[in-house]
């Protein structure tokens, strides 16, 4: 904490402290004032300037430290001022005190709060930014909510100072009129309770309520007012209509299914989506393959003296799509059908927010969800036509193993493709225009995965940018800017390189499916990211028509799609009766990399990002009983804790299963449990599960009372004795 906290903190308890050591409460009662009204109004009419800077001064001081006695205040300003005049000094002082009182939360305790407390203030902040006025507006309506304590909360939050004084002023004015009313009659007042009675309290609790149903039916009329240029169905079709049979797709028709709502699903290519058919399943497929081939090049680490494994790439990517045929039935037709779902096959076109066409047919429905999920972003790259490409989509049609392989994208899609090709014997170079791979992970993690690329062979062009694409006497060449690094301050060297390809792979991120099927003529709100906009119970400016997965966001991840679905099925059938916000706030992700590399919650990039303050421990699993035996000892299990706390922040864990892995922590973030309860569980030896006890057991030793082990040192000493 800075010197100049420190000073006003002793300030501010100094004077408080005189403020109950000299019994200065005294002169804050009913009774004081009354008796010494004369004598106040007396003052005032001898000298008025003066004696309005005094009460003013006074007046903020108390509510600048939030000492009792504004109330007494507010009435003695009314008895001497009268109800105009006094409402408009003690509007201000008020005002003036209690922004005080705010600068000085925001100036000793921002700092800590937001960095102790930053994940669950996240949040908070987001929605004091959208409307922070309004329920700053909202709770200054009510005098008896305490304000100073609206004071200091609101001085930890993100809301401007401009926006705290102006709503602060409208907003306590009501309550201000009452009190100083009451002032202005001070004969016949015989208790503060007297002020507000029953009746009164009630009247300002449904003067704080109105703005909440002013503000509720302010959104049903914004909501209903995109809907009023349709016309709405006397009767419906369906309950709900679900575009897209992807992850998102499929659970939110299920989910519908299973509490008997009629629901029509429709899906213009393969049932499964992304996932089932170009995405996880396909990839996970050929990672395995391409594991396999890479223990047999270990054969001397597991005692063989050799081994040698003669395949054709045709058979590898037939064993990729025989993986699929197998899923399929998950995801089926036949499936969904007989679990209630009606599934239509043909390409959908939303008519209007109640109608969707498909096949020449109109569905009228009551509900619509948008499930139409991503496709790989394609960049605006010279040439790149010229000479073709591959996406995570397209690359499961290659019959023959390209010899030499780029990769562009070093995130998780471009990670995992390029170390199954390298290990299918392509010759692979990634090319990523940031320093290193996986951004989104912290430092040392991506160096792990990167050391592996490089000693399996695999060429990393790191700071290389895509430039073009050229065919130079029938070669194939991706031409990239090197940024060597700085010459001067300020200039960058730039070298040109050209990288010989056989093949290229684009893997830049996913693109949302957002056009073609109506939204365009709807005027659904597209964020700037691309995706659909949508609120925090996943409807779109349309109250009837919501979206999920892929084409929402913010997460693009299968298991993150399906857990909007149940929101997207819930919030639809049953609001306005029912309705939830969709729950973020601890979502796991893994990428397929050897090692593994999964997370849940913060790692330190952007625990430093947000300001948190955080605590590391690490294992690693180079030390672990079952790593060794099965010659994967390599990885780490990297923890963030509130500091002195067990409370989990996040999890990264990078080595063999680490995917499997984190769910333990997965759920223990989930269930609010610590460290101590993960040390406490008992895990089977040798697993490597075994690898999150002992990070816990790290954090424990970390953390032991050196006090009470010093004592129980002398304890044994003298049972010894």
């Amino acid at each position: 904490m800075s010197k100049s906290k420190v000073f006003l903190i002793i300030i501010l308890v100094a004077l408080t402290a005189a403020f109950f050591i000299f019994d200065l409460g005294q002169y804050f009662t009913l009774d004081y004032l009354k008796s010494e009204k004369d004598h106040f109004i007396n003052l005032y009419q001898q000298d008025k300037l003066t004696t309005i800077a005094i009460y003013m001064l006074i007046y903020i001081s108390v509510t600048a430290l939030s000492l009792p006695g504004a109330v007494i205040m507010t009435l003695a300003g009314g008895a001497v001022f009268g109800l105009a005049e006094g409402a408009v000094i003690i509007s201000f002082a008020s005002t003036i005190g209690a922004t005080l009182a705010f600068l000085v939360a925001r100036f000793v305790l921002r700092e800590s709060v937001q960095q102790k407390f930053g994940d669950k203030l996240k949040a908070i902040n987001e929605g004091i930014e959208k409307e922070g006025a309004f329920y700053l507006f909202t709770l200054r309506l009510i005098p008896a909510f305490p304000f100073f304590m609206i004071n200091l909360v609101m001085g930890v939050t993100q809301i401007k100072v401009r926006q705290f004084f102006l709503v602060s002023q409208i907003g306590m004015l009501p309550g201000t009129i009452v009190f100083v009313n009451a002032g202005s009659q001070l004969a016949s007042l015989d208790s503060l309770a007297g002020i507000l009675s029953p009746v009164m309290l009630l009247s300002f609790a449904m003067l704080g309520i109105f703005p909440l149903i002013a503000k509720k039916t302010i959104d049903i009329y914004k909501a209903n007012k995109v809907l009023k240029n349709y016309k709405k169905p006397k009767k419906f079709d369906y309950n709900l209509v679900v575009i897209g049979a992807g992850s998102g797709g499929l659970v939110t028709s299920y989910i519908a299914a299973a509490v008997n709502a009629k629901v029509a699903l429709i899906e213009k290519n393969k049932m499964g989506g992304d996932c089932l058919n170009t995405g996880c399943v396909p990839s996970k497929a050929i990672i395995r393959s391409a594991k396999m081939l890479s223990y047999a090049s270990r054969a001397k680490e597991f005692g063989f003296k050799s081994t040698t494994v003669e395949f054709d790439f045709s058979d590898v990517m037939n064993r990729v799509h025989n993986i699929i045929k197998k899923i399929e039935p998950h995801d089926s037709v036949e499936r969904y059908t007989s679990l209630g779902v009606e599934v239509i096959q043909g390409e959908a076109m939303i008519r209007s927010p109640y109608e969707v066409e498909v096949s020449g047919k109109v569905l009228t429905t009551k509900n619509i969800v948008i499930a139409t999920g991503a496709r790989p972003f394609v960049p605006n790259l010279p040439g790149l036509d010229e000479v073709g490409y591959l996406t995570s989509d397209t690359v499961w049609e290659l019959k023959e193993k390209p010899k030499r392989l780029v990769v562009l994208g070093g995130g998780p899609i471009g990670c995992e493709l390029a170390q199954s090709f390298q290990r299918l014997g392509s010759e692979v170079t990634l090319v990523q225009r940031a320093s290193r791979i996986m951004l989104r992970e912290d430092e040392e993690i991506a160096e792990l995965v990167q050391t592996r690329f490089r000693s399996e062979g695999m060429n990393l062009l790191l700071s290389h940018s895509a430039k073009k694409c050229v065919i130079e006497n029938g070669q194939k060449y991706l031409v990239c800017d090197h940024i060597n690094g700085l010459v001067d301050e300020e200039v960058e060297k730039v070298e040109e390189i050209k990288v010989p390809f056989d093949q290229l792979i684009l893997a830049l991120g996913r693109k949302a499916n957002v056009t073609g099927f109506g939204l365009e003529e709807l005027g659904i709100n597209i964020e700037k990211s691309g995706v659909i906009q949508a609120n925090s119970f996943l409807q779109t400016n349309y109250p009837n028509i919501y979206a999920c997965g892929d084409v929402a966001g913010p997460y693009q991840f299968t298991h993150t799609a399906a857990h909007q679905a149940w929101y997207a099925a819930v919030n639809t059938l049953f609001s306005p009766f029912k309705r939830f916000k969709v729950d973020y706030s601890v979502i796991p992700w893994a990428t397929y990399t050897d090692p593994e590399v999964a997370r849940v919650g913060l790692n330190e990039l952007e625990a430093k990002e947000q300001g948190i303050a955080y605590e590391v421990t690490e294992y690693g699993i180079d030390d672990l009983d079952r790593a060794i035996a099965d010659s994967e000892d390599h990885g780490v299990v990297k923890v963030l804790t509130v500091p002195g706390k067990d409370k989990i922040l996040g999890v990264t864990i990078a080595g063999n299963h680490a995917g499997d892995l984190i769910a333990e922590y997965v759920m223990a973030m989930k269930h609010g449990l610590g460290l101590n309860k993960i040390l406490g569980t008992i895990h089977i030896y040798p697993t490597m599960a075994e690898a999150n006890k002992f990070a816990a057991g790290n954090w424990k030793k970390a953390h032991k009372p050196e006090k009470l082990l010093a004592w129980v040192k002398g304890f044994h000493a003298w049972r010894r004795s």
